[in-house]
C-alpha cells in the first residue's frame, strides 16, 4: 500500500510539474493557478512562482521515494521528518485551493492536491 502511494504521489507531482512548466513557457492557463487573477498567460515576473512550484514538487517527490527507499537510501532514517514537511506542504496546499477565488482553479486542483496529502500521510505513516 506504501508503495502504490508513493506511486501515486509522485505520478500527481510529475503532472502538476508539467503544468507549471507549460506556465512558464506561457501557456494561457492563469486562471488555473494564483486565484485566477491573471487569466491567459502569466506575466513574466509571476513565472517564478510556477517555477518554484516545480522545484518543490521535485523536492517533495524525492523525498517521498527516499522514504520508501527507492532513492537515496542512507538518507532513509531522515526521511522521516522531510516526509512528514511534505505532508504540511499538502495540507498548505488544500486550504489555498479550497479558498482560491477561482471556482475553475478549485475544481481542477482541490482533488489532486487532495489525492497528494493522503499519498503523503500513507507514506509517512509507514
Amino acid at each position: 500500500m506504501v508503495v502504490y502511494a508513493a506511486l501515486l504521489f509522485v505520478l500527481a507531482c510529475t503532472a502538476v510539474a508539467g503544468f507549471q512548466a507549460a506556465l512558464v513557457l506561457g501557456k494561457p492557463w492563469g486562471e488555473l493557478t494564483c486565484g485566477g487573477r491573471w487569466p491567459g498567460r502569466l506575466p513574466l515576473r509571476v513565472r517564478v512562482v510556477p517555477l518554484l512550484s516545480i522545484l518543490l514538487l521535485g523536492l517533495s517527490s524525492l523525498v517521498i521515494l527516499v522514504r520508501v527507499q527507492w532513492a537515496l537510501p542512507k538518507l532513509h532514517a531522515e526521511s522521516h521528518v522531510g516526509a512528514w514537511i511534505v505532508v504540511g506542504y499538502c495540507v498548505l496546499g488544500c486550504v489555498a485551493n479550497a479558498v482560491t477565488p477561482s471556482r475553475r482553479e478549485r475544481r481542477l486542483w482541490l482533488p489532486v492536491v487532495s489525492c497528494m496529502l493522503v499519498a503523503s500521510l500513507i507514506v509517512a505513516w509507514q
